[in-house]
């Protein structure tokens, strides 16, 4: 395997992680801003307040986005299967 192989692989790696964590992570974070804000704003510090929404947020973006996700990964596996053969090299 070549350098340039192996960059390559780890660059395709790091980004195809990102497209599976972004969107779910940014949904996640986007939530608790708003319930932070709220809480700030009233006054209320309960766990389960800000627990449960992200926790529905992060659900339904998986029940919404699960199939792309899924599609992604399985290509990106494909592809590293497809590079076996290069990599004894």
């Amino acid at each position: 395997m070549t350098a340039d192989l192996a960059l390559e692989l780890m660059r395709q790696t790091f980004l195809t992680g990102l497209a599976l964590a972004l969107p779910l992570l940014g949904a996640i974070l986007l939530v608790g801003l708003v319930l932070g804000i709220l809480q700030a704003a009233t006054g209320v510090q309960e766990f389960t307040l800000s627990f449960v929404p992200k926790l529905l947020a992060a659900f339904g973006l998986i029940l919404l986005l699960g199939s792309l996700g899924l599609s992604l990964a399985v290509e990106f596996t494909v592809r590293m299967l497809m590079l076996i053969p290069q990599m004894g090299k």
